[in-house]
């Protein structure tokens, strides 16, 4: 996801990519940066441009929307667990909250719903620590989606491991490293490890996460220290073993989470919403953009089919070419409309003529084809009609197919040809399509039309 200007004013130093004057910048909380996620997710919301059909298409997104237009107003920020299986995402959780509140089981999978719990020990209020499902779990597939999709909407990460990075766990830390998450990379169970070892892991893991995880950010935990069989010897000698499970050991994690919501609390929840909306607008746009497509693509194929007969049934060879070009005119204004970019007859004209100019170059034996139908009207004073009039009409139909496509990819663009360049544009629609479907297609449309109209 590209960070847009607007972004990187509210995102906290830690999360933006290192620069040598990266030492120089202060770290304030600005109070606007609440009043800018707001104005992002209430124009999400309240943007009338959206169809409603979109909306529909969406309704859990806007739903999400308004969820966190709530957690703004009531200042409340979501931090979320995330790993592989047995891990001990939920010890962790239950260790900070110093409870019970989730379950913890030595069988795989035993989180299957993402659940939540208000931190009350820190002093703020508001914060909740959320449990998800485990990754790269058997017939879990859709248990991970859950959590991805969690662990994309929370506010700050706390991506669990027991060991070194795993192949499937790089590649989620990089997914949502890639959603400009916070993220706090805590090395669970490190009872299990001699302090060298420990090390060795912290070292290995910071280089795994470089680019992606701060250093500092790279912490340990012993969540649910396992039992130790102690050996005691008293004063006569007499040897007793006792089963001990060592303390509980979250310190680092919740000193550095305290820190940084200190810090940056507000900030984090308004950079999450920002990203959200931004995230969020640019598929509202995808969907609008897919509906138009579907739209234009139904207005190509009428006006294809209507420009077909046109050109079919006309015997006089001058008359059905001036016709095409009108009915090509007609089609781009439509089109231009649909996509809220209105031109006028004159600017569709011009439109017709560029992209006819790169049709004749590049499929000069269509339009030899077309030219020689007419001539052969004109030659058999109308009686060749019967013969060349549906073939002409095919081709008519074949060339008014490409002229939309090139006029809807200028219209979706922004009323811009790209770097390329219209020839380019024309180049891709040819080479894309297949020329015997569309002809076919031509045939069996004016067919139709043809039929209905008799």
């Amino acid at each position: 996801m590209k960070i847009s200007k607007r972004l990187r004013r509210i995102m906290p130093d830690w999360l933006l990519p290192k620069s040598p004057d990266a030492s120089n910048r202060t770290e304030e909380t600005n109070p606007d940066h609440l009043d800018l996620a707001r104005e992002s997710l209430d124009a999400l919301i309240n943007d009338p441009r959206v169809p409603e059909s979109v909306r529909e298409s969406l309704q859990h997104d806007y739903e999400e929307v308004q969820a966190m237009l709530d957690r703004l107003e009531h200042g409340h920020l979501h931090i979320a667990v995330f790993g592989r299986v047995s891990v001990g995402k939920s010890a962790l959780l239950n260790a900070l909250l110093g409870e019970q509140r989730f379950s913890t089981s030595p069988l795989h999978g035993e989180t299957t719903r993402a659940e939540r719990g208000q931190w009350r020990e820190y002093e703020a209020g508001g914060v909740f620590l959320i449990d998800t499902p485990g990754i790269n779990e058997v017939d879990g597939e859709a248990r991970e989606a859950l959590a991805r999709e969690v662990a994309g909407r929370a506010d700050l990460v706390l991506f669990v491991v027991d060991s070194d990075l795993t192949e499937t766990e790089t590649r989620a830390l990089r997914e949502i490293a890639a959603l400009h998450r916070p993220i706090l990379l805590v090395l669970n169970k490190v009872d299990r490890y001699s302090p060298a070892e420990q090390q060795a892991l912290l070292d290995s893991l910071a280089r795994h996460a470089e680019g992606l995880v701060d250093e500092s950010n790279i912490i340990t935990a012993s969540a649910d220290p396992a039992e130790r069989l102690v050996i005691r010897v008293d004063e006569d000698g007499n040897e007793q073993e006792e089963w001990r499970r060592p303390p509980v050991d979250v310190g680092r994690v919740k000193e550095r989470l305290w820190d940084i919501l200190q810090a940056e609390g507000h900030t984090l929840a308004a950079l999450n919403a920002s990203l959200f909306a931004s995230d969020l607008s640019d598929r509202v746009g995808e969907r609008i953009l897919q509906a138009r497509r579907e739209l234009g693509q139904k207005l190509i194929r009428n006006y294809c089919a209507t420009k077909g007969v046109a050109v079919a049934l006309n015997p006089v060879p001058v008359a059905d070419l001036v016709a095409a070009a009108v009915v090509d005119v007609s089609m781009i204004v439509h089109l231009s409309r649909l996509y809220n970019l209105p031109l006028t007859r004159n600017e569709a004209g011009e439109l017709v003529k560029t992209i006819g100019g790169q049709m004749m170059l590049l499929m000069g034996t269509v339009w030899a084809v077309h030219f020689i139908s007419s001539a052969l009207k004109l030659g058999s004073w109308g009686f060749s009609s019967l013969f060349t009039g549906g073939a002409q009409g095919a081709v008519a139909y074949y060339s008014t197919w490409i002229v939309g496509q090139a006029a809807e990819r200028y219209l979706a663009q922004g009323k811009s040809w790209g770097e390329g360049g219209p020839k380019l544009v024309v180049r891709e629609i040819l080479d894309n399509l297949d020329r015997d479907s569309i002809l076919k297609q031509a045939k069996e449309d004016i067919r139709l039309r043809l039929q209905g109209s008799s």
